[in-house]
């Protein structure tokens, strides 16, 4: 049975993610719709979401959306790829409130592909998936999918190395074999991977497309927003975060130009 809740125009979009990672779909949300308020949750304590189990994947995501919908957020985004491919069917059979997932951009990868061989960068809570496999075999017909779990990215990018000899090392490691495929299009399937394409793009090759959903994401949030007539009056927006670990990362993604919290969740 649905929880059923009441939804205000000037109520917050809640977001979460295991972690920082979701930061780079809120930036894209928050660009797109700059008077919609917002409350981030980073369950970092929990990261990487990928390396756990389906059902315990299921009860994080179910923990982290009973906490915006006590915040009295009138729509959530699942920011994290792993949590939409095992949980987003739960959780929209249990909640009222609306959810918008993001998986990979197989689909716009794959249609737009000239050497038929595209690279799939995401975790393996992603990758092995049964939405994932379900969106790959819609769009994998002609078409070669080169599959790369990207172990130890997620963790690094929370410690704040994502400059170090290290993260250089492991990028080079998992896209090598993908350009030695041919791809002329990478998929990120992790929303904590566009924090290092500034890294990717020093070694990719220029004709290798790189594509993430945050944009994507973005439209949707507009999109449903406007079909429920549920934009926000008011001329300016209130971006609140919350994280369950150290704040020194994600003070630092954020420049320190919004209130950040400790919480316990």
């Amino acid at each position: 049975m649905a929880f059923f809740f009441n939804m205000e125009n000037n109520s917050p979009i809640g977001i979460f993610d295991s972690g920082v990672g979701g930061i780079s779909i809120w930036k894209e949300i928050h660009q797109l719709l700059p008077n919609e308020s917002t409350i981030y949750l980073a369950d970092s304590i929990n990261a990487p979401y990928g390396q756990k189990s389906k059902q315990e994947i299921i009860d994080l995501c179910f923990k982290n959306t009973d906490l915006l919908i006590e915040k009295g957020c009138k729509l959530i985004v699942v920011a994290c790829n792993t949590a939409t491919t095992n949980a987003i069917k739960q959780l929209r059979d249990t909640y009222s409130i609306p959810f918008i997932g993001i998986e990979p951009a197989i689909k716009p990868a794959a249609l737009n592909s000239i050497t038929k061989s595209i690279g799939i960068l995401a975790t393996k809570g992603t990758l092995s998936s049964e939405l994932f496999n379900n969106t790959t075999e819609l769009y994998s017909e002609n078409i070669k999918i080169v599959e790369q779990v990207g172990v130890g990215l997620v963790e690094l990018i929370e410690s704040g190395n994502i400059d170090s000899e290290e993260m250089t090392d492991l990028l080079t490691k998992y896209l090598t074999p993908m350009i030695k495929e041919n791809i002329d299009y990478l998929v990120l399937g992790c929303s904590h991977y566009p924090f290092l394409i500034p890294k990717i793009k020093k070694i990719l090759s220029e004709n290798i497309s790189i594509i993430d959903s945050g944009k994507a994401v973005a439209k949707q949030v507009q999109s449903i927003l406007n079909k429920q007539g549920d934009f926000s009056t008011n001329e300016c927006s209130i971006n609140e975060f919350y994280i369950n670990s150290s704040t020194n990362v994600i003070r630092t993604i954020l420049n320190n130009k919004y209130p950040i919290s400790k919480l316990d969740f």
